[in-house]
């Protein structure tokens, strides 16, 4: 694959990955439907799309993945719909990559990794940036959907974390989306009394699912052996920019002074700690 290829892969990727915000916040702000149905269109759509990708390719029996892997990609997908019902596009989208990137950092640490100085500080920065978002104030998120964002970071995390040498990424995630996608019909059958539909919000939730998890999640795993891995994890950084540009352009959502100040701490200290080659502890 030519390297203008994978450039232009890459972007499409991340562009998928910020539209799931975008497409979740205008789903629950602008139409009627709940959080729990948003979530299992989504994980519906997203588990045939990636069914008939890993039935294409000529992989065989289209599955494989876990229920381990397949409840945490249900947590995040429930946790980030119901979020999204209060934080801003720009903020939980913050929020959420924060706790991934913090998630598989202290992972890394706990396993064998040792952090640099440089690491630390780029880990105390974030860490900060993340304190001055959230710390009270008038423009400060919503505690439930700020705590609810961070719980569906530290399961897409694990998700990811999961995910390593786990297979082929095609029938693997497709697995798990299949799973993920049995369990939120449980969580919308008990939580039937609330259901919410209207053909707006159902058609961004398809979207969400087939377009933006489906073919991103392909799209994505198709480029990242062909990428370094603090490439992989560099270019991430940009994905919550992304969010916040389409949330302003879309939504006409405000980015706040606390915001800037936090994107540019919590970004900047990640950056710090993931374009920093980390030592054995054995070393």
């Amino acid at each position: 694959m030519s390297a203008s290829r994978v450039s232009f892969l890459t972007v499409l990727s991340l562009l998928a990955f910020a539209g799931n915000s975008v497409l979740c916040r205008i789903a629950l702000k602008e139409t009627a439907i709940d959080g729990a149905s948003f979530t299992t269109i989504r994980l519906v759509s997203g588990a045939l799309v990636l069914y008939v990708i890993a039935a294409s390719a000529g992989r065989g029996k289209p599955g494989g993945g876990s229920w381990a892997s397949a409840i945490a990609l249900f947590v995040y997908a429930a946790a980030f719909s119901f979020a999204y019902v209060t934080l801003s596009t720009a903020t939980g989208a913050l929020i959420l990559f924060g706790a991934v990137q913090a998630t598989m950092i202290t992972y890394g640490w706990m396993t064998g990794d040792r952090l640099e100085s440089k690491q630390l500080v780029g880990l105390a920065l974030a860490l900060l940036g993340l304190v001055a978002l959230l710390l009270p104030g008038l423009s400060a998120p919503p505690v439930l959907g700020s705590i609810l964002m961070c719980s569906a970071g530290i399961a897409w995390g694990v998700y990811s974390l999961r995910g390593r040498g786990a297979g082929d990424p095609a029938r693997v995630t497709s697995g798990n989306f299949i799973r993920a996608a049995l369990l939120a019909c449980i969580l919308s059958a008990v939580l039937r009394d609330n259901v919410q539909l209207d053909l707006p919000g159902i058609s961004y939730a398809i979207a969400s699912g087939a377009i933006a998890s489906g073919l991103g999640y392909a799209i994505w795993y198709s480029v990242l052996p062909l990428l370094k891995a603090t490439s992989a994890a560099s270019v991430q950084l940009s994905v919550p920019l992304i969010a916040a540009f389409g949330g302003m352009l879309v939504l006409g959502e405000p980015i706040t002074v606390r915001f800037i100040v936090a994107s540019v701490a919590i970004l900047g200290g990640i950056a710090m700690v993931v374009l920093s080659k980390p030592q054995s502890r054995s070393s």
